[in-house]
């Protein structure tokens, strides 16, 4: 008999490195060779996760990956032991057995930076700007100092939270002192769609660290036109910046010894010019210092940690064949190919309109009454899935009665249509915003620009589904116009998981689900292909904008919040409202308007207690 050898498996090195903005999980064999690459747009920071949220974001990363040999993690906020055997107890809990590396994103940021290449000897210095700041240095006998770091309220000098801050309180000082609104104050207002610089004071106390930090992208488009305020604001976070660093080197050598510099962080990265002013500074106040930005990410780090962690013979060495080749290292099963429908053909969305081949050489007046026709045909193919989308509205109502909440989940603009009648109802019907809510891919930014790339991703659905805490009691809606966004099937499946009704809204017929994947509902009419092939802001808006109008409207009419056709739970929050919640009652009672007013400021302007406390002369309100 032929003896055969027994496939030895592969050694595969997990490294996640989890920062204050997201996390970035890498697994790779023992060759270096990077087999999946997985990023969470997701805050990470570990003094701000409770236990369920961990788990949650390592149980993300290991349902997308197979089981490694070993595991390097590195989290922002992780100072001590107790954080770190924190981190090593959650890792076993997802991974049993499996050997773990647990610390820091600045050791895992140190790690990263080191290669064969750099000098046995040599101090390195870790220096971080991005959503926070700090520094990570150690020494040729192996000693660390960290300086900064100590979060947005007591620290993080030169983050691009801090320059974000010091730029509005700049901009507010300006406004101030010479009683007009800087440039750099109108280009935040127009990033950010504000009005006025009242608004720009609400949204700031408002904002979470992330929102405001992304605002220093302003701030360097200023600077490059020269605006006096973004230069200063600069020029001050480069002496923060290099201050830090110093001082953190100092702890580390003497000075005239040889020190490396690591630049690394979202705005040092992104921002090469100011990493070079940073950098010329560093060099100004440590002579013959080296300085470069680190070259890999910090998961990098994690991995070579997570290497050291395990006794694994290495890849190369190994004399046996390998039970699983490259290419067949697959990821979790809830991967995109595995969740997200085929279908039959070209979806309607993506083919040409036949009417519209010539519409570059139509008139205005043709072209308007082809667009008009085509709209004027939605109504029609919508009637013919009554059926359908009455089951949503009697879904809908079933949730919102046990407690539930309403969530639509989409992309571009299915996602801004969904956030749009998400956050009418709360004014129209006097509920709470926890009642409707919506998830747009790319979060904030998606609303200040496209954010086309964001839907691409079924774990960041997933994610941003779970971060809402959805449960059983809740219905979540998906919005694809071709029906097969991974955002939206991300989102789907993981609110499948956790039992949640599920209905999705598409214009794509043509789909054929795999088994086990599809939702609760599928509402998919056939409006057939775009004027401009495509554009999916056309009649598929429209369509969806109908289809959502229905859905709330007539679920809040089954919970009583509609008498004939007035909104008695209107939220009257201007002059307009107002006048129409003393209509609603006139029309209800009968009273003259002056009762009627006086009856709603009585009642802190509550229709319906104002209709309670009145004498019905003419009407009865139905309850």
């Amino acid at each position: 008999m032929t003896s055969k050898l027994t496939p030895r498996p592969i050694p595969l090195f997990l490294g996640i490195d989890a920062g204050a903005t997201k996390s970035v999980a890498i697994l790779a064999d023992a060759n270096g060779q990077c087999r999946q690459r997985i990023e969470e747009n997701a805050p990470a920071n570990l003094r701000l996760l409770s236990e369920a949220q961990l788990l949650g974001l390592l149980q993300n990363i290991a349902r997308q990956t197979p089981l490694p040999t070993a595991l390097g993690i590195g989290m922002a906020g992780a100072l001590d032991e107790k954080d770190r055997e924190r981190i090593r107890a959650a890792a076993t809990h997802i991974w049993p057995a499996v050997p773990c590396w647990a610390g820091n994103d600045l050791e895992t940021a140190l790690a990263a930076a080191s290669d064969k290449s750099s000098a046995a000897k040599i101090v390195r210095v870790i220096v971080i700007s991005g959503t926070g700041a700090s520094c990570y240095g150690q020494s040729a006998q192996g000693g660390k100092v960290l300086t900064g770091g100590w979060g947005h309220l007591l620290g993080d000098r030169g983050s691009g939270y801090d320059i974000a801050l010091r730029t509005l309180q700049a901009v507010f000082r300006t406004f101030d002192e010479t009683g007009t609104w800087p440039a750099l104050g109108q280009r935040c207002l127009r990033v950010l769609e504000l009005e006025s610089p009242n608004q720009l004071i609400a949204w700031a106390s408002e904002a979470d660290k992330a929102a405001l930090a992304a605002l220093t992208v302003e701030l360097f488009a200023a600077a490059a036109e020269r605006d006096r305020i973004a230069l200063e604001i600069l020029a001050e976070s480069v002496e923060m910046i290099s201050h830090n660093a110093i001082a953190c080197a100092r702890r580390l050598s003497q000075k005239g010894r040889p020190v490396e510099f690591v630049l690394t962080g979202s705005v040092l990265q992104k921002q090469p010019g100011f990493a070079r002013q940073v950098g010329n500074r560093l060099r100004a106040d440590w002579p013959g210092a080296v300085v470069k930005l680190l070259a890999r990410e910090g998961a990098w780090g994690a991995v070579q940690l997570a290497q050291q962690q395990s006794e694994a013979p290495s890849y190369q060495s190994a004399k046996q064949p390998c039970a699983v080749p490259e290419c067949e290292v697959t990821p979790r099963p809830t991967a995109a190919a595995d969740l997200i429908p085929q279908s039959r053909g070209l979806s309607p969305t993506e083919q040409r309109h036949p009417l519209s081949r010539k519409l570059d050489q139509m008139s205005v007046a043709a072209a308007i009454r082809l667009m008009l026709s085509e709209d004027a045909t939605i109504p029609a193919v919508l009637l013919r899935e009554q059926k359908k989308i009455s089951q949503a509205v009697l879904l809908t109502v079933r949730a919102f009665r046990s407690g539930g909440r309403l969530f639509y989940v989409g992309a571009g603009t299915s996602g801004r249509l969904g956030a749009l009648d998400a956050y009418e109802c709360p004014p129209t019907f006097s509920v709470s915003p926890e009642m409707t809510q919506a998830i747009v891919a790319g979060g904030d930014q998606a609303w200040h620009g496209a954010q086309e790339d964001a839907e691409d991703d079924v774990a960041d659905g997933a994610q941003a589904l779970r971060r809402r805490g959805v449960c059983r009691k809740d219905v979540v809606v998906g919005i694809a116009a071709s029906g097969r966004t991974p955002f939206v099937w991300g989102a789907l499946h993981a609110a499948r998981e956790l039992g949640a009704t599920t209905i999705l809204i598409c214009f794509n017929p043509n789909l054929v689900f795999k088994r086990g994947t599809r939702p609760t509902l599928v509402i998919a009419p056939a409006i057939g292909p775009e004027i401009l092939t495509g554009s999916t802001r056309l009649k598929a808006g429209t369509a969806t904008k109908l289809l959502l109008n229905i859905l709330t409207t007539l679920s809040m009419v089954q919970l009583g919040k509609v008498v004939e056709n007035l909104m008695v739970e209107v939220r009257p929050t201007n002059a307009k409202l107002c006048d129409r919640a003393i209509r609603i009652v006139q029309e209800l009672t009968g009273v003259a308007r002056q009762l009627a007013e006086g009856a709603l400021q009585r009642n802190d302007w509550s229709v319906k207690k104002a209709l309670h406390g009145l004498t019905k002369s003419t009407k009865t309100p139905r309850r």
